[in-house]
């Protein structure tokens, strides 16, 4: 009886083999582009959750790249089994959405977009550490590790000043940079008239200066209402809305004239911290800047001040302006022949230099986060998500969707990825590419209170840009104001 029952186990033993092998001959077979990569050793660790029904509940701004995400979707759910809800809304709803969840502490925003700033900064306390499931042999490792990821999208989005606990897995390479009308810039006609009228080069980039930028506009503008110009109504349009998008589209200009937030703490921007010292938004270079930046709004498309980032972009992409300082994701929405009037007529560059001589252009990467209330194996399965969703296949396959800028430096280097692109959007990655350079690229403050800060920033901005108070107010107003969000009135030294 003992070497009957022996022989039926030694049989149910081979027949779990042959499911197991079978099994994983199967799902090898099922994997498309984007799960390819995994090998068969590590099928396992995909499939594990297989038959538990699990749905998760990814929140995340409505942008490109999630966009192309949902897209590729199907083949991570065919792999895994795992069911994910996709809910792409305004930056400003999803953060709201967050600090009902994680106030109350119900997890059920499994994983979601984690902004630096808008976030992490505030509320790291509610997100788990990744390290957990970057440890696990049982789960999958990310595809080449973690120094794959450009060094600014790597710390940008895994820490909030501790620099070991790992908050997030970069996921959106957002990068600002500028959009420009090839169709009017290389027109002979145009080209030749500047030249004779102000004596230099318009071709948009780091080589102009923002001063070269606002005669530029201005002299579009012109030619446009004498008749001369007719693909576009404006010069320039900017993102300078009462809204998180005005901070960021000033702060391009604050650091080319040699201005900050903070200065002196150079962690402030990378890491974060919660000592940024004075605001600096008092000192001549900052005043300067918004000098600036107020001339060159008020010859700006008249829709600027209602526009965000997607105003702007459907300016543009409706062939209104001429010029838009922009985030480079939505590059592949403007080559878009179905949604978009300029597709193929664009160029894409970094933004102009100021009396430093440097162009400055925003970083405003961001990643993908897991909520410390989630189960165990929700979040396991996030984590799966995170892995798949950050994945090299995922932005070479997704690029063309909207899955731009890289935020991997394999994927920079890839031959696939200029296979899959049309020419311009080689051009935006290769812009987007000189735009993370450490003498390119502007950080904003990360800082615990950013969020109360942002919006003292575009709050005052907009009073100026509305002629309700002079620049230099409004900065030395800023300056003070912010100094009592961070506390440095009062823990600064006395003089």
């Amino acid at each position: 009886m003992f070497k009957g029952n022996k022989k039926k186990v030694a049989l149910v033993m081979v027949g779990l083999v042959l499911v197991v092998w079978v099994g994983s001959a199967v799902f090898a077979q099922e994997r498309g582009a984007t799960t390819s990569w995994i090998s068969d050793a590590d099928l396992w660790k995909w499939t594990q959750l297989q038959g538990k029904r699990i749905a998760l509940n990814w929140q995340g701004e409505d942008s490109p790249p999630a966009a192309a995400v949902v897209d590729l979707l199907p083949e991570f759910e065919k792999l895994t089994g795992i069911k994910v809800e996709i809910t792409r809304t305004m930056l400003s709803t999803l953060i709201q959405k967050l600090l009902l969840d994680f106030t109350t502490r119900t997890g059920k925003i499994q994983a979601f977009h984690a902004d630096p700033y808008q976030t992490q900064a505030p509320l790291a306390g509610h997100m788990a550490d990744l390290r957990k499931f970057m440890q696990d042999p049982s789960l999958p490792p990310l595809p080449l590790g973690k120094e794959d990821f450009t060094e600014m999208n790597w710390i940008g989005n895994a820490y909030m000043i501790d620099d070991e606990r790992v908050l997030a897995i970069p996921f959106g390479g957002c990068q600002y940079g500028l959009f420009y009308r090839k169709d009017v810039f290389e027109n002979p006609r145009y080209k030749d008239l500047f030249m004779r009228e102000m004596g230099y080069d318009w071709t948009p980039g780091p080589q102009i200066s923002w001063a070269q930028y606002y005669e530029i506009s201005k002299w579009i503008n012109e030619k446009v209402r004498e008749g001369i110009i007719t693909e576009v109504e404006w010069g320039t349009g900017h993102q300078a809305k009462m809204y998180d998008s005005l901070m960021c589209d000033f702060s391009n200009v604050l650091a080319a004239f040699g201005g900050d937030y903070f200065k002196g703490n150079p962690i402030v921007g990378t890491y974060g911290t919660d000592l940024p010292g004075h605001c600096t938004l008092d000192e001549p270079e900052a005043i300067e800047a918004a000098q600036f930046y107020k001339k060159l709004i008020d010859i700006a498309a008249p829709g600027s001040t209602t526009w965000d980032w997607g105003g702007v972009h459907d300016a543009f992409a409706g062939g209104r302006i001429a010029l838009a300082p922009n985030w480079f994701d939505f590059a592949p929405w403007c080559e878009d022949p179905q949604t978009s009037k300029v597709a193929g007529k664009v160029g894409y560059t970094i933004l102009p230099h100021g009396p430093t001589g440097s162009s400055f252009n925003i970083w405003g990467g961001y990643g993908l986060g897991i909520n410390r209330y989630a189960s165990e194996v929700e979040q396991r399965a996030s984590w799966l998500f995170t892995v798949w969703a950050s994945c090299p296949a995922i932005q070479i396959e997704g690029s063309a969707l909207g899955y731009m800028p890289p935020t991997r430096i394999s994927v920079f280097e890839d031959p696939a990825l200029e296979e899959k692109l049309p020419p311009a959007l080689i051009e935006t990655v290769r812009a987007a590419e000189e735009a993370y350079k450490p003498e390119n690229i502007y950080l904003r403050p990360k800082i615990p209170q950013w969020l109360e800060g942002d919006t003292l920033v575009y709050t005052e901005l907009s009073k100026m840009l509305a002629g309700r108070k002079s620049p230099e107010q409004a900065m030395k107003d800023i300056s003070e104001q912010m100094d009592k969000i961070t506390r440095w009135a009062e823990i600064a030294p006395a003089e």
